[in-house]
């Protein structure tokens, strides 16, 4: 099926991360779950499939707070295609932690983190039985990605030292130091093997997923944090271009300034960039790390967008934000870059929530970048709200009802006062009786290019479902989805009628 251009006429899409895909296996995996995922959006004509990033999570199972930029979650490995294609036997199989009837509604990070461990040791196992093609695709890749080698050292050095952080290692590892870390890469190659054996895997899985993807006409819709971990392996191998000193004390960290939600700010602990540096490798770092997310997806999210005009700098032993500063970001020079970097075009989102000034929705619209119009957001009384529908203006917009941040739009309509209910009611002119979609009806009649839905609003599910809470440290990045029954294929159906409705999609 031929796809149009990015944006080019009214769309619809959902976002749904691969974790929440159904089935036996203890995540989502890209092998059939996703497979039969695209067809069903294929099916109903709803164009765009967005996920939050595909790089491993950190240990709360955040994939914003991921210990490596560039490789992609193992979890993500589906074991049935490795066996189909020869890599693996079924005698794997039982060795396999099984997912419970509770592990199919709840991901288990622990559960998820063991399988990769018996997936890695066996496919190194089996390497040598694999025919020498396979080793040449394999080397030949492997030398293309910069970042792989650093990647396979540091997951194997944290394995190595029982999970600590990297300042922690001893301090010839710890300072990367060149002569320390050949010796000991020697001596651990079958382990390091492993660790690039997934991410290959990993990489082929996907290419597949995205052929697919390319012949059904779905787009694929990515995710990129603006900052990185500091435990991660982008600052261990690179901290020049990071505000972090060698003990891993951070000069100077991330977060947002005092404001209606939080008194003290938010402190993010993550270092934040050495611009000045970025600037004279002509964003080298930066430029490598885009164009790896633009070989994965179609169209890439941005988070806190408005960092790219300034962002707010916090003294590393800051207690709270209020002590911040805002210092200015090179990021007209970065985004004249990337767009040179692919071919004069540049599909990204500009993740601009919250208090944005004209500065940055000068840089946001000098680019031509869509921004994003949360509807929970609308109704707080103020007719000059820039969420409500008649105040989203143009075309240039990527409108949801929520985000993956969000409560389920049922969760929001439960917690709302009644005043705040009479307020929405009004808006339909009726009661309200299905919050979730006469708040999905909301966003497709407005003349944004692209409306996108969390599946679990589509569902009706409430706040059971409710994928992060920003804030919180459980119960977060867990929800799945039980299967692709027939409720799901009907909400589906659902969502591509009332798009075509609203002359969306084909």
């Amino acid at each position: 099926m031929a796809r149009q251009k990015l944006f080019s006429t009214k769309n619809v899409g959902i976002l749904l991360h691969p974790t929440s895909l159904p089935s036996n296996d203890l995540c989502g995996t890209f092998g059939k779950p996703a497979r039969d995922w695209l067809k069903l959006l294929s099916i109903n004509g709803i164009r765009y499939w967005q996920f939050l990033p595909l790089t491993p999570p950190d240990s709360l199972g955040s994939p914003y707070s991921s210990p490596s930029g560039f490789a992609i979650n193992p979890w993500f490995l589906d074991v049935n295609d490795l066996i189909e294609e020869g890599y693996l036997s079924h005698s794997i199989l039982p060795s396999l932690p099984k997912a419970s009837e509770v592990d199919k509604q709840r991901l288990s990070f622990s559960l998820a983190e063991l399988r990769t461990e018996i997936l890695g040791s066996a496919l190194r196992s089996s390497w040598s039985e694999q025919d020498p093609s396979r080793h040449q695709d394999f080397n030949s890749w492997s030398k293309k990605q910069f970042w792989l080698e650093d990647h396979s050292s540091f997951m194997q050095l944290k394995k190595q030292f029982k999970g600590l952080s990297w300042w922690e290692w001893p301090r010839e590892y710890a300072s990367h130091h060149f002569i320390a870390l050949n010796k000991w890469k020697r001596l651990n190659q079958e382990a390091l093997l492993e660790h690039s054996l997934l991410q290959w895997h990993l990489d082929r899985q996907f290419k597949n997923l995205r052929s697919l993807a390319d012949e059904l006409g779905v787009y694929l819709f990515g995710d990129l944090p603006f900052y990185v971990s500091k435990d991660s392996a982008d600052v261990w191998s690179n901290r020049g271009l990071f505000s972090i000193r060698s003990n891993g004390n951070m000069q100077t960290q991330s977060g947002v300034p005092p404001d209606y939600f939080s008194l003290d700010g938010q402190l993010w602990g993550t270092p934040v960039y050495r611009w000045p540096i970025h600037k004279l490798t002509g964003f080298k770092w930066w430029r490598r790390r885009v164009s790896r997310q633009w070989e994965q997806v179609d169209i890439l999210r941005l988070d806190h967008f408005r960092a790219l005009d300034s962002f707010w700098a916090v003294s590393g032993d800051a207690l709270t934000a209020k002590t911040g500063n805002w210092s200015p970001s090179p990021g007209f020079n970065l985004l004249r870059l990337l767009k040179k970097d692919f071919s004069g075009k540049l599909p990204l989102v500009a993740e601009d929530l919250g208090v944005i000034t004209p500065d940055v929705e000068r840089l946001r619209d000098q680019f031509e970048l869509p921004g994003m119009k949360i509807l929970q957001f609308a109704f707080n009384g103020d007719e000059s709200n820039p969420y409500l529908p008649e105040n989203i203006c143009g075309s240039n917009w990527v409108v949801y009802t929520g985000t993956h941040d969000n409560p389920t739009t049922l969760g929001w309509w439960a917690n709302l006062t009644d005043e705040e209910k009479e307020r929405v009611g009004k808006r339909f002119y009726k009661d309200i009786y299905s919050p979730s979609w006469q708040l999905l009806e909301m966003a497709l009649a407005t003349e944004a290019s692209l409306v996108v839905a969390p599946l679990q609003d589509l569902l009706c599910l409430d706040d059971n479902a409710r994928f992060n809470k920003p804030g919180s440290t459980s119960n977060n990045w867990e929800w799945r989805l039980y299967d692709l029954d027939e409720t799901v294929r009907n909400a589906l159906q659902g969502y591509g009628h009332r798009a075509r409705i609203w002359k969306r999609g084909n």
